[in-house]
């Protein structure tokens, strides 16, 4: 899986995945959830998805995003 953030309506992140084999291959997008449940926060410039102990972390403007499997 290869990580990559872009940007969304009003400068928010998009966490993107995408299939290593073929990056034409979107898995999931942070704007695919329904009502907003897996938004991130305001956009920085060149940031890098974290992946650590099976959670992907993403620094925004004012937060640490966290995502996970749900529970």
């Amino acid at each position: 899986i290869v990580w990559a953030v872009s940007q969304g309506k009003n400068n928010i992140a998009i966490l993107n995945a995408y299939d290593a084999t073929n990056l034409a291959h979107r898995l999931y997008g942070s704007d695919q959830a329904p009502d907003g449940r897996d938004a991130a926060g305001q956009l920085v410039k060149f940031v890098v998805p974290t992946v650590a102990n099976g959670k992907v972390y993403l620094g925004t403007q004012h937060h640490l995003e966290v995502y996970g499997l749900l529970k």
